[in-house]
């Protein structure tokens, strides 16, 4: 059941990196700060979704 929390974890904060990226490319920002604040949000959401994960397991 813990497996695939790594995977979810990376995935989760690649796509977060990816849309910061795109949003500075699109923005023609050249200090990347939307890559950090979405990079930030989705290691936010990570934890979330694995806090969330552990809840759910009984003993």
């Amino acid at each position: 059941m813990l497996s695939g929390i790594a995977f979810e974890m990376g995935a989760i904060i690649y796509l977060a990196a990816q849309g910061g990226m795109w949003l500075d490319e699109h923005y023609q920002n050249e200090k990347r700060i939307y890559t950090a604040i979405a990079t930030l949000f989705g290691v936010a959401i990570a934890i979330w979704v694995v806090l969330r994960q552990l809840k759910r397991i009984k003993y």
